[in-house]
């Protein structure tokens, strides 16, 4: 028998207090920079996510001990920045972009060779923007011509590196500082625009000297001073505000809810689809604000809202570039038409993830328009659905459409929900538990 695809139907209020997973980006490089501290760290509330797990497989490949204990938290034992060994096997990052390009900053400042490679979404996207400025440590790379697979060696003595960024990419941001820390002297990034601070909050944490500095002109200069011996630490991962956005959303969208979303990160850096539903006219409210291993966390009172459209700008976009199909299916529902602009960077996410956002709506009978990076939604009444969408092995295509599936007239479908293990595992019991009507 052929298993039916997930689908949404229309749902009544949703109701009750949930916890969301842990942050996929403070999973990533907790389970890094533990790699690269000399002892044990532990990690409590890590993603238990085919992505961050990937990168877990990665670092025990690189001679890294790490394991679950009976409580669930991970134990990494780290070796020291430029203690890790030659793999024996490839390195399989299979659907993560963020794994795959952090590591590649680790990489290039350590003698060894190594070959990246990961599934057919991972293997399509871009790597050359992370490969320039590592090449500038002395890093080579063989094959691939600026995508997985390819074989990336080392330097045997790297040299620190200024590198002002060229796109806003909290990645390649990343991957720079990173190499940096087994670089002698100073590695420094300029930021024209301000990205995702995850790593410098984290290397702040594990005790590495690192200076951040406003430029008269505008924007920040990072810099960390390589060869530093990292501290240990106990991390406790908060909850993923991109994870949030789906129940969020799903709760604002769908009449008389009122839900609890526990533990949410709120960073500064990642707070902007909640600045935006609150211009649409949402109803969040940020409980309980306290500090967890460094990142800012509250608890998200959400309540069925009348939306509005409204104009998101461009500069908005990186601090929400990963929560734009959640806030599609807002507008969708909104009154008015919403704008959004400076989207060029969904054309090389999981996807091309503008499009599928368009192409996914229209289907749905929503009227929108896509340029090469904006995307107007003009919101409506009623949304027939009675669809099914292709999400082009995207999570957070999936996750948005089965959010839109409950406020349609006929149920939303999507050809694969597989892919939402790679970021929100036990996403559909989750939002079963609040009352939504979607079927596994």
């Amino acid at each position: 028998m052929t298993k039916q695809p997930p689908s949404a139907a229309k749902s009544k209020s949703l109701a009750g207090r949930i916890a969301i997973p842990g942050d996929k980006s403070i999973s990533h490089r907790a389970l890094i920079l533990g790699a690269l501290a000399v002892g044990e760290t532990v990690i409590s509330g890590l993603l238990q996510s085919d992505d961050v797990l990937a990168t877990a497989e990665a670092l025990r490949a690189l001679g890294i001990s790490i394991r679950e204990d009976k409580a669930g938290d991970m134990h990494v034992l780290g070796r020291g920045t430029g203690g890790l060994c030659q793999p024996d096997t490839e390195l399989d990052f299979g659907n993560s972009g963020t794994g795959a390009r952090l590591m590649m900053g680790v990489i290039a400042a350590h003698p060894l060779t190594a070959r990246l490679t990961g599934d057919a979404s991972l293997t399509s996207r871009p790597m050359k923007r992370v490969l320039e400025p590592l090449s500038h440590f002395g890093a080579r790379v063989e094959g691939g011509r600026g995508k997985l697979p390819l074989t990336l060696t080392g330097a045997a003595l790297a040299v620190p590196v200024s590198y002002e960024l060229r796109v806003p990419s909290a990645q390649v941001k990343s991957a720079v500082l990173l190499a940096g820390l087994n670089t002698r002297g100073r590695t420094c990034v300029i930021e024209p625009v301000a990205t995702r601070d995850h790593t410098e909050r984290m290397l702040e944490l594990f005790g590495a000297d690192i200076r951040i500095e406003k430029r008269p002109e505008g924007g920040l200069k990072i810099c960390v001073r390589g060869e530093a011996e990292l501290q240990p630490q106990h991390i406790v991962v908060p909850g993923d505000p991109s994870s949030a956005a789906f129940p969020a959303v799903a709760a604002l969208i769908t009449p008389g809810s009122d839900i609890i979303i526990q533990n949410v990160m709120m960073n500064p850096a990642r707070s902007g689809l909640y600045t935006t539903l609150a211009e649409m006219g949402g109803q969040i409210d940020f409980l309980n604000p306290r500090r967890q291993s460094g990142e800012v966390v509250v608890d998200m009172r959400v309540r069925a809202s009348a939306l509005k459209g409204v104009y998101v700008p461009g500069e908005r976009a990186p601090s929400m570039i990963d929560e734009y199909p959640a806030l599609a299916i807002a507008a969708a529902c909104a009154a008015g038409p919403t704008r959004m602009e400076g989207l060029g960077e969904l054309r090389v996410k999981e996807s091309d993830r503008l499009r599928a956002i368009h192409d996914g709506l229209a289907l749905c009978g929503v009227d929108c328009i896509a340029g090469d990076d904006v995307l107007t939604v003009t919101g409506q009444k009623t949304i027939p659905g009675g669809v099914r969408v292709q999400t082009r092995l995207d999570h957070r295509i999936a996750m948005a459409f089965l959010v839109l599936g409950l406020v349609s007239e006929n149920p939303v479908s999507v050809d694969d929900a597989a892919t939402i293990m790679t970021s929100f595992p036990g996403f559909l019991p989750l939002m079963q538990k609040l009352g939504a009507r979607i079927s596994p």
